[in-house]
């Protein structure tokens, strides 16, 4: 069995959305239609937004038991992003903090999905040594 390679969050209204996204991820949609969107990101993987009204079999939409999370370099990038993010007015509901891992953030999109910035302390970052 191969990887997950794309992830799905169920929205209200998938054109409102994809604009939010395209806007964060400063990308467009790779597909686009009234009731889906779909990006693909840096990494490969593949982001989608479909209609929490048209998706079948329908899902139940449960709000909050997830997030997308942003990993990033350091802190001060964290401290950066925060302040694009709320610049753009985004709901923020966790300002950034020091958590057990490292510095962190969460705001909400449209929908009310989790989106976390972060940075591993730099004593838990994995370290990468000259072969």
């Amino acid at each position: 069995m191969s990887d997950p390679n794309m992830m799905i969050l169920y929205v209200d209204n998938p054109v409102a959305s994809a604009a939010f996204y395209a806007d964060l991820l400063g990308k467009q949609p790779v597909d686009a239609s009234p009731t889906f969107a779909a990006f693909r990101l840096d990494s490969g993987v593949m982001f989608g937004l479909w209609s929490k009204h048209t998706v079948e079999p329908a899902a139940p939409a449960a709000v909050g038991g997830a997030e997308l999370a942003f990993g990033l370099p350091d802190y001060d990038t964290v401290a950066q992003v925060f302040r694009a993010w709320s610049g753009r007015g985004l709901k923020i509901v966790q300002q950034p903090t020091d958590l057990d891992f490292g510095r962190t953030f969460v705001a909400l999109d449209p929908d009310g999905h989790r989106l976390r910035a972060f940075a591993m302390a730099p004593e838990t970052a994995p370290q990468h040594t000259a072969a």
